[in-house]
């Protein structure tokens, strides 16, 4: 793969070199010297990130050590650590911990430049569109920060302002990201299998969402014309009047964090009904809109009595096609009738297994999990913790999903967790039976076999059409010698490169050589010379101090590119 450029301006030189420390700094040198960051560092800066590394190594756990570099390196490494954290295809436990509990530590920015951006926004002074607004923020991130407030009419809403200069701030490190990945990918065998540059343009694209308020306004509108008619479930409201791209307004939700209601066993909530609602509200999402709630942790999820959900930030939302939606339905099918070999086939047509990958015995390291749980009442299961020995079988096989896929099965398995614990006796299977069945009637309905077996013609009949007029321009071209075969070598720039640096050593070193074999000609010479009222064995004396200090700085570069032996 194309190695990604490198944007060469001063800012964003310091900051690769300010990642580059950072990352040395918690234990991490090893990576930046085999991808050659340490070029980027100066010596006294890399000299006491290896001191204060081997400090925090020998007692900080990986994940620990990767959780603080994300978190001192500001809002991107924070949101990409936090998008990581629900990728256990990708990390061991462990470190999926420690990333969880990332969170943006970041002061709130000063209230007049708030109450500055909202004027800007909205086109008129806070008095005019706001009968009440608060002081302060009662919550603040990365991102934004939210302050409670009242619309002229008396409505309560929420309103979420961007922070300055963050857009430009993240679009420096996503450039500096891409060409990491791209680097990573070249030089760190071990994660080419993960393909970083694609988990970079994924996670771009979604912390580019939650940049925008205007996607996130209309992906909570969407959501509140999909439930406007069921009153047992409450999304917020878009003022968009009072909405821009820095600016996100919308009706205030009231209820009970429902992590709280879990070990609660007030009669004010019905929690029967309350799980079964809950099952119901994400299951439509992913089977009828095929657009869902992705971030549906606690502070998410308010319940008011008996059993309505209110459901708030639209930030992070996730897209089902119509091909991952058959493919979910037939793994969990599979794994319900015990059928790990369907599931392998499933994988296989995603392109998430290699193609070297031993498919036997994938299959055969989820048949021994599936038995391990079969005929265990639902009640008993762990469903989390399911999903993370699913994940870990993944990892074994090297196997990597597509991150839409992730979103969804960890998003089923959180709400399908949160509803067992609410009642223990919810049949989750029979919940969900109805919309697989009427999901797979749908595929093979007479109106849909009509119009894939229609699309299906198309395709062949272009390829009917064109493939006469393209084999005679083939034979022409072959006929007149014009044929080209184009060869590429992967990596045949860097080694450019790398014989370009060689030679410039070499040739440095032979001047270095030459300074010191003239200035001991110099030094011993019988006569006293002198060179601009300067004896010329001083002029010797300065050319040994120079070939030393150049000697040195060619050694360090040596030493620094790890290609000292």
């Amino acid at each position: 793969m194309p190695s990604v450029p490198l944007a060469t301006s001063v800012k964003s030189l310091n900051r690769l070199q300010q990642i580059a420390r950072v990352l040395a700094r918690h234990g991490f040198g090893h990576i930046v010297e085999r991808m050659n960051l340490g070029r980027y560092l100066p010596m006294s800066k890399m000299l006491r990130a290896d001191r204060e590394a081997a400090q925090v190594s020998a007692q900080t756990s990986v994940g620990r050590r990767l959780s603080a570099a994300c978190a001192e390196l500001g809002p991107t490494f924070v949101k990409l650590g936090q998008m990581f954290s629900t990728r256990p295809d990708l990390l061991p436990d462990d470190i999926l911990g420690e990333l969880r509990g990332l969170q943006d530590h970041v002061p709130a920015f000063d209230h007049e430049s708030a109450m500055a951006i909202v004027c800007e926004e909205t086109g008129a002074p806070i008095e005019e569109n706001f009968s009440e607004f608060g002081d302060a923020p009662f919550a603040c991130g990365s991102i934004g920060q939210v302050y409670h407030a009242r619309t002229k009419d008396n409505h309560a809403v929420v309103v979420k302002v961007k922070r300055p200069g963050i857009d430009a701030a993240v679009r420096q490190d996503l450039v500096i990201l891409k060409w990491l990945a791209s680097t990573a990918e070249q030089w760190l065998p071990e994660l080419a299998r993960f393909k970083p540059p694609q988990i970079i343009e994924e996670f771009e694209q979604l912390l580019t969402h939650e940049l925008d308020f205007i996607s996130e306004a209309s992906a909570t509108a969407r959501f509140e014309e999909a439930f406007a008619d069921d009153d047992n479930v409450h999304i917020p409201h878009v003022y968009w009047e009072l909405t821009g791209p820095r600016v996100l307004t919308v009706g205030a939700v009231s209820g009970r964090n429902i992590d709280a209601l879990v070990g609660d066993n007030g009669r004010s909530i019905d929690r029967h009904l309350l799980a079964r609602r809950l099952v119901n509200v994400y299951l439509t999402q992913f089977f009828d809109m095929r657009f869902f709630h992705a971030d549906p942790h606690p502070g998410n999820l308010l319940i008011s009595p008996p059993a309505r959900i209110g459901l708030i930030d639209f930030g992070q939302v996730g897209t089902l096609s119509d091909e991952t939606a058959s493919q979910l339905v037939i793994m969990i099918v599979a794994m319900v009738y015990r059928e790990p070999q369907v599931v392998v086939d499933v994988l296989s047509d995603l392109g998430a297994v290699e193609p070297d990958a031993d498919t036997r015995a994938l299959a055969r390291a989820l048949r021994q999990l599936l038995d391990k749980y079969h005929g265990l009442p639902l009640k008993r299961l762990d469903l989390v913790g399911i999903f993370g020995e699913i994940a870990a079988v993944m990892r074994a096989y090297n196997v990597t999903l597509p991150r839409e896929m992730v979103m969804v099965l960890k998003t089923i398995t959180t709400i399908a967790g949160v509803a067992l614990k609410l009642d223990p006796g919810l049949d989750l299977v029979a919940i969900l039976s109805p919309r697989l069945r009427g999901l797979i009637a749908g595929r093979l309905s007479p109106k849909n076999l009509a119009r894939t077996t229609g699309v299906a013609a198309w395709h062949v009949l272009s390829i009917l059409k064109t493939a006469p007029g393209q084999l005679r321009t083939a034979l022409r071209q072959l006929s007149k010698g014009k044929w080209q075969v184009h060869i590429r070598h992967e990596n045949i720039e860097h080694l450019a490169k790398e014989m370009d640096r060689s030679s410039n050593r070499v040739a440095f070193a032979l001047v270095i050589a030459a300074i010191i074999v003239g200035s001991s000609v110099v030094i011993s010479a019988t006569t006293t010379v002198a060179f601009l009222g300067i004896p010329i064995q001083w002029i010797g004396i300065a050319g040994y101090i120079f070939a030393g200090v150049m000697g040195i700085r060619l050694l360090w570069a040596i030493f620094r590119s790890g290609r000292l032996s």
